[in-house]
């Protein structure tokens, strides 16, 4: 239970400056930051407004009511004290899934902010609560411990700034509101820095056709997904090559090097993939580069927690980026009738993946690292065939930074070739078995058939015995030679 906050004072500061300076009268955005349950402190590194929606309207505006019972005052308008706030909450949820993406280890969307005045505050207690509640539903699916959020007043008649946290439970109503401590401070510069580049190496099974446990491409993913994270809590941790044993501190200044290590396990899937009902396997591998931000008095085996978490939340969002734009995903190769051209119109994300499934590509979005606050990342996710003008825009558009503090060259693009003898990106994406032993690796998802198999491990069982037989005649052809002479 968050039982203080701090706020990061420069960002803050800038954030009511300008908010005094534009004269709307109401806006509502994200709050970024961390939530630490050992501290029981909340720490905001900075606020994020939510753009207008599609049709250019604000996700937040005051809403003017008026009793006609009763004359209003000269010197008071009675409009003032009946006032309250509309709120899109389903666009500021929206906001809030796609920034929650583009945000590294540990660093979350913690709760909402609203710029209104106290009477409109105090009347819109209930909009404020479906706003908080409909955030953290966007969220959980990347963040499902979240238990409590953080709901930030910045007044202006009279101007003070108010927080307070919510806890989320089934139904959040006015009673799950609770004051808590506020005050400005300097934050990020204190943040530890932590980083991992991980890698993975899935082989899931594809079922034969008919059968029970027949799946979608994304269930098979999703399946797995939660499979992995239950390794990756299990999995150790080395920092600098010494190995976290405790919850102390890090006392140690600079860019710290967290690499995992799993203990010695027994491999279901590789047992699952011996099954008689299994007709192929997806082979889904490469690497993740992570980041971790820890506050000064945070312990290490946080750092750890938080890249491990930040591993499962990337792949999470690669698959959903794919779910969320499957008119890009290719579609099958090879459709001949009329039938298979209505499997072909199938988004491969939402396919069946059984023996008659044809062999398919996708390339998976890779992470790009963008420089944010005081030498803090935040990411973003770049299709094959979009560039860093995209993720330029992005940024400006939902993190609302400014167009000259982004520079093309300043952007990291991590996960690009790591070896000499790969010609194009490895990074994340899902590639045939048999082509293991390839210079050449790509992405793309295939039906590696038994029929296949069986016969590449028939015409390997078949070289000894032509080897034997050549051996026998080389024998005889010399004893037939040996009479003669004699």
């Amino acid at each position: 239970m968050v039982k203080a906050v701090v706020g990061e004072e420069s960002r803050l500061t800038s954030a009511e400056d300008r908010l005094s300076r534009s004269a709307i009268p109401a806006e509502v955005g994200l709050v970024i930051g961390k939530l630490s349950s050992v501290l029981d402190r909340g720490f905001v590194f900075d606020l994020i407004p939510t753009p207008s929606n599609d049709a250019g309207e604000p996700a937040c505006s005051v809403l003017e009511t008026r009793d006609d019972k009763r004359k209003p005052s000269k010197s008071k308008p009675q409009s003032s004290e009946s006032s309250s706030l509309s709120i899109d909450s389903d666009w500021v949820a929206e906001h809030a899934r796609q920034v929650s993406r583009m945000l590294l280890g540990g660093v979350k969307v913690v709760g909402i902010y609203v710029w209104a005045s106290e009477s409109a505050f105090k009347n819109s207690t209930m909009i404020l609560c479906q706003a908080i509640k409909g955030v953290s539903d966007a969220i959980r699916h990347l963040d499902p411990g979240l238990d409590e959020a953080l709901l930030v007043h910045i007044c202006y008649s009279p101007r003070r700034w108010n927080c307070r946290t919510c806890l989320l439970n089934s139904s959040i109503t006015s009673s799950s509101l609770r004051p808590c401590d506020f005050k400005l401070g300097r934050v990020l510069s204190s943040l530890q820095r932590f980083k991992c580049n991980y890698s993975f190496n899935f082989r899931l099974p594809i079922y034969c056709k008919g059968e029970s446990k027949r799946q979608t491409f994304t269930e098979i993913l999703r399946q797995e997904l939660a499979v992995h994270e239950k390794e990756l809590k299990s999995a150790n941790a080395m920092i600098d090559g010494d190995l976290v044993h405790n919850d102390e501190p890090c006392n140690t200044e600079g860019e710290h090097e967290i690499e995992l290590l799993f203990p010695f396990m027994k491999d279901s899937r590789a047992e699952a993939l011996t099954a008689k009902n299994i007709t192929g396997i997806l082979h889904f591998g490469g690497s993740i580069y992570s980041y971790a931000y820890l506050n000064a008095k945070e312990p290490v085996s946080q750092a750890v927690a938080d890249i491990k978490a930040d591993i499962t939340r990337s792949l999470q969002s690669r698959l959903d980026i794919v779910c969320d734009e499957a008119e890009q995903d290719l579609d099958p190769t090879d459709a001949g009738d009329d039938e298979e051209a209505e499997k072909s119109k199938i988004p491969i994300s939402k396919s069946i993946l059984n023996s008659s499934t044809k062999a398919c590509h996708l390339l998976l979005p890779r992470r790009v690292l963008v420089p944010w606050l005081a030498g803090t990342y935040i990411c973003d996710y770049l299709q094959p065939f979009e560039s860093l003008e995209v993720v330029k825009e992005r940024c400006m558009e939902l993190m609302s930074m400014e167009h000259s503090s982004l520079d093309a060259s300043k952007i990291s693009e991590v996960e690009t070739e790591t070896s000499l003898m790969v010609a194009e990106s490895m990074w994340d994406v899902i590639t045939p078995a048999s082509s293991a032993s390839s210079c050449r690796l790509e992405g793309n998802v295939e039906k590696t058939s038994r029929e296949d198999s069986t016969k590449r491990t028939d015409n390997a069982s078949n070289v000894p015995i032509m080897v034997a037989i050549f051996v026998l005649l080389l024998s005889v052809i010399l004893g037939l030679m040996l009479y003669r002479r004699d």
